[in-house]
Formats: structure tokens, C-alpha cells, sequence
């Protein structure tokens, strides 16, 4: 079990609490990347740059079962076709413990169709829906900039990072609504392309295809160890 307190002592060559739980961090740092289909192997590079940038000695996972779920500090959720990830969710029976997973405070990312499952409402459903995994209090609607040929790349100004991130969008969702506990970090004409609510991390464009990974390390930073 993680230890999530040490104690502070005052006496000369004590070990600071602080410092524990960072060289504990170092030592255990457990990220997944749900690999059911879409960018998965470009996440894991990009995790893998993010934990040697942010100083961090950790591994990186794929997670095909509810098994792989086990002793994660967090779960990233790659784009791909919302419709069959949905299906694989519940194929696998990922569907519930990734809903108890996020509940219980660890945090999750989605990207793109990652994004459109965390939501609580799909607004364009077809004849074949969608059921969100609701763990966002936003309204999404997918491909919603268009098709692949309308896909798009433009400098996006991030809450957390000192200069411009290139973001990347292909057949993006867009962001309809947003409930009053979601925070927007990044916006493009002012819609909303990645927002946070508590440890839930969405968004519409892929990070992932940048070679940079600032994004990446600022959902490691929410990461407890």
C-alpha cells in the first residue's frame, strides 16, 4: 500500500516528509494507457519522454483488462472511434472499474475520442449511440470541425505551460457546454479544446502527434504517488 503521510521530525538528520513521498514517487510512478485501439504507442512515447522530463523514475503500461487497472497512479485514454472503444469498454469490462477508478481520485486523461467518452452528455447520438462514461460535466459533439480533410494545426496557449503548444486536431469533438465545477485551460476562438474537472482531463486535439511533452508531464503533475 502507498504510504500517504510521513512524519516530519525536528531533530538534526530527520528526512522530511516531503522528500519521502517524492523519492517514493520516483521509485513507483505507475501510468496506463488504455490500448484498445487509436494513438496508443504514440501516448506511451510521449509519457515516457514526459516521466524523463519531469525527473521521474516510472513505467509506462497498456491496459486491456480490468487486471492492468490494478496499482495505477493514472489512466490515459488515447483517440481513436468512440463507438467501438465503447464497445471494447464493455467487451473487457473496463466500463465500471474505470468509472470506480476516477472516482476514487486517480486521475484520467482523454484525448479526442478519449475526451468524448469522459463526457456526461454526446449531443449528435446516431443510430448506433454512444454511452459516455460521465465522469465530465460537458457536453460534446464528435467530429463536430470537421472530417480527416478538415482537420487542422494551430498554436494553442495553455494554462501550466510558459510558451505555445502546437496542437493538432483531426476530426475533433468540440466542447458544447461546460459545467460550472469544469475549468477551461486552453481555448481556439474561444470554444473550449482542453478542460479539467478535478482529476479528469480532457481533450479535443492530440497531443500525442507533437513530439512535445508538456501536456503529457502537466497530467503527470496530477498524479499521486
Amino acid at each position: 500500500m502507498s504510504p500517504r503521510r510521513a512524519s516530519r521530525k525536528s531533530t538534526s538528520g530527520s528526512i522530511d516528509a516531503n522528500i519521502l513521498t517524492l523519492k517514493f514517487m520516483a521509485m513507483h510512478m505507475k501510468v496506463g494507457v488504455l490500448a484498445l485501439q487509436g494513438d496508443v504507442s504514440e501516448h506511451v512515447a510521449a509519457l515516457k519522454s514526459a516521466l524523463i522530463q519531469s525527473s521521474i523514475k516510472g513505467c509506462v503500461v497498456q491496459v486491456r483488462r480490468p487486471s492492468e487497472l490494478e496499482c495505477l497512479e493514472g489512466l490515459l485514454m488515447p483517440g481513436g472511434e468512440s463507438t467501438t472503444i465503447a464497445k471494447q469498454l464493455d467487451r473487457f469490462g473496463l466500463r465500471k472499474p474505470i468509472i470506480e477508478m476516477a472516482g476514487s481520485g486517480i486521475p484520467v486523461m482523454g484525448t479526442c475520442a478519449g475526451c468524448i467518452l469522459l463526457s456526461s452528455e454526446i449531443l449528435d447520438q446516431g443510430i448506433r449511440p454512444v454511452e459516455p462514461l460521465g465522469l465530465m460535466d460537458i457536453s460534446v459533439r464528435r467530429n463536430a470541425w470537421g472530417r480527416q480533410v478538415e482537420s487542422f494545426e494551430m498554436p494553442l496557449k495553455i494554462q501550466g505551460l510558459d510558451s505555445e503548444f502546437h496542437g493538432i486536431f483531426i476530426r475533433a469533438p468540440r466542447i458544447e457546454r461546460i459545467g460550472a465545477e469544469v475549468e477551461s485551460l486552453a481555448q481556439v476562438e474561444k470554444e473550449h479544446v482542453m478542460v479539467r474537472q478535478k482529476n479528469i482531463l480532457g481533450l479535443t486535439f492530440h497531443p500525442e502527434l507533437s513530439h512535445d511533452p508538456r501536456v503529457h508531464a502537466l497530467f503527470l503533475g496530477m498524479l499521486k504517488p
